[in-house]
């Protein structure tokens, strides 16, 4: 721009930004943990059960003091008593696990010297070969002769019944290793390399197969793997309760079929009982789940078939769909416990409130034929146990006939309720959390902001964080915090006294916001699969508009020097994909140990999202291909012990960045292994940086 222009700019950031990224600022940030510590009370129950159906429990109150509770669920009461009230209750047994059945396992078990049921076989791997052995005479028959060491067979399954088996044969894949450097050993003054495996998109990968054998025959029966031709893994191996088919789910490599499949265990012929061909992908590692009902031979199975992730009941002799079970516009996070005596199963579900944050998360019940659904929970917020992810939030009674839950928000402090498991009405609220002084020391909550996405009807959730000493007449550059990670939801739900990067940043002076834009997971089909192939997007065409629209409503959030973003590991290849693809909005970019290039990165995550083989759609998306186009600030942080995204991908976006003689700075830690920029030194980086270029003044100069 025009020297005076530029100079008129200069001096507004300055003006504007007076008073931020002061030493005081600084001060307030690194205190805000001490600060807010231990402020919380009432905001935890663990229940204690009694054999006559009560239960007890502590709570902790302000001044280390403590409160105790007896509450008799059948009558509805809660009453405060001493420890002497309890003297002759008696403790009761409580269940530890999910329920009848539980979540479906990932494997059906095996082993390399599996014996059969009935005691009269095993079976031995030697030289990577099956031999079965006769346990009374100790005989050994050797079944095959193909095995390799690159090629051999391992796990075991046997029939019920003793008649056949299936012995895993398994390829051996690529043996890539990322060599790390290690500066500055702590025993030694001389550098260490260190190497480890790690496969990368496009390597070979192994590749597991099944192979059926006839223990009366002595032999193999030959297997078509016309149906299971390149898989990815073969998993959930089980056979039938009669033991005449064998079914595993077969995972293709590119995770765009999905199979479950049953071998005849008399002809060795493989069906389809489960077909799933998607236009873009399976998430396998997150939504997929397979319970075996061996006494009624069928299955429960979640699919995103119909656009929402549900579950199916399926017929595991004819691969029919008996019924859809959930069925709606919203999804089954997981399921939490399958009755097959009741035929009922409870689960996790977002989005089943219409009225509330579809990411919040609720508990629901329903019988297998897709009938008789029961909220369990309706509070308008997520329901955890204890945190975010819980494996359970619901803790039923010794007798299931009540539970406890609780649910916040990042505005709504812990609130614990009794619900009756039949119909999962409130018995009673047990406790509402106690943060008044949380409150005086100055804790303010970030607010919930929801704004339409690219497409102007969706809506797209998020927070924002402002300084504790937040001043309306002022303003404030805006600054985003990204993890646009296809795995999941990302934007804080539950209560939390300290969202620390997040307010932390805020405190020096700026307002900073989180956004879940589309390309995550957690609703529907079609919001997820805008990441397909299409990671560089990170749901910016969301992001920004909701940035705007927060801006529009709220004039202290200043965009007109652009905007900051910060994030780490897929936040660090987010956040410099943010200034090389949309550098006309964001000017300002801190990346630590970033993907930055999908072919450099763990090849289960980026083979999941970006599909395989490597196609030139990887090489679009890279930041170092794209380097070129950098036009605001730039600074890479990465540790050179990094085992989780190897360090070399940073190295060779500042490569890239140099042969495009582009300014930009680089952070390499010592020693510092994920997430670098989490060290005191590197949080201390990343504010500077941005107290300088977007506040325009010199750190802690005041």
């Amino acid at each position: 721009m025009p020297r005076p222009a530029a100079f008129l700019a200069l001096l507004f950031l300055t003006s504007s930004a007076l008073a931020q990224g002061t030493k005081a600022d600084y001060e307030r940030s690194l205190g805000l943990r001490e600060r807010f510590a231990n402020k919380v009370f009432r905001d935890r129950v663990e229940p204690k059960w009694y054999t006559d159906g009560t239960f007890s429990y502590e709570v902790a109150l302000a001044e280390q003091k403590k409160e105790l509770v007896l509450v008799d669920p059948a009558k509805g009461t809660r009453t405060v008593v001493t420890a002497d009230d309890l003297k002759e209750k008696k403790a009761a047994a409580v269940p530890t696990g999910p329920g009848p059945i539980g979540p479906g396992g990932r494997r059906g078990g095996g082993g390399r010297a599996a014996t059969s049921p009935d005691g009269k076989w095993s079976i031995s791997i030697k030289d990577n070969n099956v031999v079965l052995v006769n346990r009374e005479s100790k005989e050994e028959t050797p079944l095959t002769t193909d095995g390799k060491a690159a090629d051999g067979y391992g796990r075991v399954f046997w029939a019920a019944d003793s008649k056949h088996f299936v012995a895993i044969k398994t390829k051996a894949g690529g043996d890539r290793k990322v060599t790390l450097v290690e500066t500055s050993p702590r025993d030694q003054l001389q550098p260490k390399t260190s190497t480890y495996d790690y496969l990368k998109p496009g390597d070979p990968i192994p590749q597991a197969k099944p192979h059926l054998f006839d223990v009366a025959a002595k032999k193999e029966i030959p297997v078509s793997d016309e149906l299971f031709p390149n898989p990815w893994d073969v998993s959930y191996e089980h056979w039938s309760k009669d033991g005449t088919r064998f079914h595993f789910v077969y995972n293709q490599r590119g995770h765009t079929v999905m199979r479950v499949l049953a071998i005849d265990a008399a002809t060795g012929k493989v069906t389809p009982v489960v077909n799933e061909e998607c236009k873009t992908f399976f998430d396998y590692a997150h939504k997929l789940y397979v319970q075996y009902l061996d006494d009624t031979d069928e299955m429960v199975w979640m699919s995103e078939r119909d656009g929402w992730n549900h579950l199916y009941l399926i017929d595991l002799k004819t691969g029919a769909v008996k019924n859809q079970i959930t069925k709606g516009e919203w999804v089954v996070r997981r399921v939490e416990r399958v009755d097959a005596k009741a035929r009922e199963i409870t689960f996790a579900v977002h989005g089943i409130h219409p009225a509330q944050d579809p990411y919040h998360t609720h508990y629901a019940r329903i019988k297998f034929d897709g009938t008789g659904l029961v909220n369990l929970t309706d509070g308008d917020g997520t329901h955890a146990a204890g945190g975010d992810r819980p494996p359970s939030g619901l803790r039923f009674s010794p007798d299931d006939k009540f539970y406890l839950v609780t649910h916040s928000r990042v505005d709504l402090p812990p609130v614990t309720e009794l619900r009756q498991t039949a119909d999962g009405k409130k018995v009673l609220t047990l406790e509402t959390a106690d943060v008044s002084r949380l409150e005086k020391a100055g804790w303010k909550p970030p607010e919930r902001f929801v704004a339409k996405g690219r497409d102007g009807t969706t809506d797209i959730y998020g927070i924002i964080h402002r300084p504790t000493n937040f001043d309306p007449a002022k303003k404030y550059p805006v600054i985003e915090y990204i993890y646009a990670g296809p795995h999941g939801h990302h934007v804080p739900k539950g209560f939390a006294a300290l969202h620390r990067s997040g307010m932390a940043m805020a405190e020096l002076g700026f307002i900073v916001v989180q956004i879940d834009g589309m390309g995550t997971s957690w609703r529907s089909k079609a919001f997820h699969d805008v990441c397909w192939k299409n990671l560089g997007d990170s749901g910016f065409p969301d992001r920004i508009p909701w940035i705007k629209a927060a801006a529009a409503k709220y004039p202290q959030m200043d965009l007109s020097n652009g905007v900051g973003i910060f994030g780490g590991s897929a936040g660090g290849q987010s956040s410099t994909r943010a200034v090389l693809a949309f550098g006309d909005f964001y000017t300002a970019a801190v990346s630590d140990c970033g993907c930055h290039d999908n072919r450099m990165d763990k090849i289960w995550w980026n083979e999941l999202w970006m599909s395989w083989p490597v196609g030139k759609h990887y090489e679009e998306q890279s930041n170092v291909t794209q380097a070129k186009n950098l036009t605001g600030k730039l600074m890479l942080v990465v540790g050179e012990l990094d085992r989780n995204v190897d360090p070399a991908s940073t190295f060779q976006v500042a490569n890239a960045l140099i042969k495009a003689n582009k300014d930009f700075d680089l952070l390499v830690v010592p020693g510092g292994g994920h997430g670098a920029c989490e060290t005191p030194y590197g949080q201390r980086r990343r504010a500077d940086f941005f107290v300088r270029h977007l506040l325009g003044v010199e750190p802690r100069a005041k």
